[in-house]
């Protein structure tokens, strides 16, 4: 992270509640603070920053070896596998995120509605029933390119002891100083 961004990043042990285990659960996080980061994220995989209006990121239906990894890795955190036959099952209070996977991989999905998080499973046969269909979505990001400085000007002068100035970009109203997104005049 900090090579990429120029971030100050640091690895840090956390514990966090498993609706699914009811209880708490150790994990590390990367501690990065920067909502510029997440913005790009929620950006590249279409999600919300609240978790319940998080739509299924439809980027990882680039081919079934992409889904196959986004499933290994939801399982890994919100989920298990069946220790009876070859299936996972995946837990969510989102049921819109996981009717959007049971319609991807052809299986039946009904949601809970007492409250109680819903379940989903999925069979390891899944590829096997042809519903898969891959997507194709733009990957590029739209900070991932130039934008042409149209004006730089100064400000008036005020009580900081520093300049500052106002910028006019082409054709976007945003750019990035060090990994965080600012913004120019409307």
């Amino acid at each position: 992270m900090t090579t990429v961004t120029g971030l100050a990043a640091r690895l840090e042990a956390v514990t966090r509640p498993s609706g699914y285990l009811k209880r708490d659960v150790p994990g590390f996080r990367v501690r990065v603070v920067s909502s510029y980061l997440a913005d790009l994220l929620r950006q590249y995989v279409g999600g919300d920053a609240h978790h319940m209006r998080q739509a299924f990121p439809r980027v990882v239906l680039a081919d079934e070896e992409t889904f196959g990894g986004f499933l290994d890795g939801y399982e890994d955190g919100d989920g298990c596998r069946i220790s009876r036959w070859p299936a996972r099952i995946l837990v969510s209070s989102n049921a819109p995120f996981l009717a959007a996977i049971a319609e991807i991989i052809g299986a039946r999905f009904t949601p809970r509605n007492d409250g109680s998080a819903s379940r989903l499973v999925v069979a390891d046969s899944w590829p096997k029933r042809g519903t898969f269909r891959p997507e194709q979505h733009r990957i590029d990001l739209d900070e991932s390119a130039w934008a042409g400085v149209g004006a730089v000007l100064p400000r008036p002068p005020s009580a900081k002891p520093y300049g500052l100035y106002g910028f006019t970009l082409a054709p976007h109203r945003g750019f990035l100083v060090q990994g965080h997104l600012v913004s120019g005049p409307a």
